[in-house]
């Protein structure tokens, strides 16, 4: 986070020195992005005080989560725009695992955007969303023979992570007499790992010296072995880099996709015919969570690049992009109800449906993926009052089931309302099945000029009898066990 507001400084200041229009035009993009922020807290606001009068969040469905229908198509708009430096065709695909929601996949389809599945579930869902295979991308490092085989069939764009996997890609052309016709019908390319370093979650770092991803280009005899492969498989035709995502600084990601280009470059110039003719560059920049400031923008991105990959925008590359955290995080927020409320020790414990299930990472690393919680009344307003020191907790039957600890809140009761900000990106279908609890309903929301709001049912909350078929068992039972469905 820290990294995007140091880039944007620097930005302002070599734009100051270059020319007072240079100057205006950087005053401009902060009044710009100020007026956003402000639009997306207002729109959240207005979202929160619905629901609750609309009795979005019930007995039966205590948790709830949002969508920001006009912040995603802010944030699509925001992505294009920022690409613009380039004459070449752009492909900005939406990685369907931040938010495999199908009416939400729909959204970017309709946008005219791609779509990055790394499974055959995301690959599905791809295509119920509208996506057409030529805009699809398929990433994984484990994929089997008969995924590959319906990626081809399909059309769909492989990134193969191993030389073994281009050999049954190679193998695969030949069964199914494609071998002639693939460069026409999709683009097959090779995950490159960089090797440039990890960032400071190392989970999330994708480009350090032994990520499982990709082929090691700094590993002896690693450049080399891809350019053999250039030289055996004809129909390669596209490199792949992914550096990372949150704790990755924008230089560190730059560097990554700095040596992939220069990669091209190379195999370009050793080969009679201009080989590679696009580059996948990713996706995955770091979500500011700290406030409602979307930091480092796509704009702040692209300019890093400009500075570090000149070359890369000179028109004669076709690119693709893989964001899904930085298109959906800010337009995202879980609304959950206070079940009870009491003091233990010297701390107040506020009991809430939103835990674990709903928010892994942040429960499980809560230095590397804090959440924002904001308390609010039953009506939806926000809570005013002397603030005490919270925890708050949720439903998982563990103790450390936090989404935020030793938090100074306004004090919360049982029936209050908090809110999960930034929860978007990953928290809506990322979720864990501890404890068996119902996943729960997803609603999106457009703000209208008056400040009514209008919801629409993106996902249902799983009902008792699917998650009991789910586990095994005969969801007929459910009707006596439960008051959700009482006797007659």
């Amino acid at each position: 986070m820290s990294s995007g507001i140091k880039i944007q400084s620097a930005m302002e200041a070599s734009a100051a020195a270059e020319s007072p229009s240079a100057a205006a035009s950087a005053a401009e993009s902060r009044r710009v992005a100020g007026a956003a922020e402000r639009s997306l807290a207002a729109r959240k606001a207005a979202a929160v005080r619905a629901a609750a009068a609309q009795g979005l969040v019930t007995d039966v469905s205590p948790v709830v989560g949002f969508v920001d229908l006009a912040g995603i198509a802010a944030s699509q708009a925001e992505l294009k725009r920022a690409f613009e430096v380039t004459s070449a065709p752009v492909l900005h695909t939406f990685a369907a695992k931040a938010s495999s929601l199908v009416p939400v996949l729909r959204l970017f389809a309709e946008a005219g955007m791609g779509c990055e599945a790394a499974s055959p579930g995301e690959l599905a869902q791809a295509l119920a969303a509208g996506f057409s295979p030529e805009h699809i991308v398929l990433d994984s490092p484990t994929k089997t023979r008969s995924e590959l085989r319906d990626a081809l069939r399909l059309g769909v764009a492989v990134n193969a992570d191993n030389f073994a996997e281009l050999e049954r890609i190679h193998a695969l052309l030949a069964e199914l007499g494609l071998s002639e016709a693939i460069r026409s019908r999709a683009a097959l390319g090779l995950r490159i790992n960089p090797q440039v370093g990890a960032g400071s979650i190392e989970a999330m770092s994708t480009a350090s010296a032994r990520s499982k991803f990709g082929v090691p280009l700094r590993d002896e005899g690693g450049r080399q072995a891809v350019l053999a492969a250039f030289d055996r498989y004809p129909w390669l035709s596209r490199l792949h880099v992914h550096v990372g995502s949150q704790g990755c600084p924008l230089e560190l990601i730059a560097a990554g996709v700095r040596q992939v280009y220069e990669l091209a470059e190379q195999i370009n110039a050793s080969a009679a015919t201009r080989r590679v003719i696009s580059i996948d560059i990713g996706g995955g920049l770091p979500v500011n969570f700290a406030d409602d400031r979307v930091s480092p923008t796509f704009a702040e991105y692209v300019e890093t690049l400009r500075r570090t990959v000149p070359g890369l925008f000179d028109g004669r590359y076709a690119l693709v992009t893989e964001f899904g955290r930085a298109l959906s995080a800010k337009n995202g927020f879980t609304l959950a109800r206070v079940e009870y409320a009491k003091q233990v020790a010297d701390r107040r414990v506020a009991l809430t449906h939103a835990g674990a299930q709903v928010a892994t990472r942040t429960v499980f690393m809560p230095e590397s993926w804090p959440l924002r919680v904001s308390p609010h009344a039953p009506d939806g307003e926000p809570k005013h009052g002397p603030a005490c020191e919270q925890d708050i907790a949720g439903p998982c039957c563990f103790a450390g089931d936090l989404v935020a600890a030793g938090r100074e809140l306004a004090r919360l009761d049982e029936g209050d309302l908090v809110v999960l900000h930034d929860t978007g990106g990953y928290f809506f279908t990322a979720t864990w099945t501890y404890n068996s609890l119902p996943r729960p309903a997803v609603y999106g929301f457009e703000v209208a000029a008056d400040g009514s709001v209008r919801f629409s049912l993106l996902r249902r909350r799983q009902t008792l009898e699917e998650l009991v078929a789910e586990a095994g068992g005969d969801p007929a039972s459910v009707y006596a066990l439960t008051s959700e469905h009482p006797l007659a």
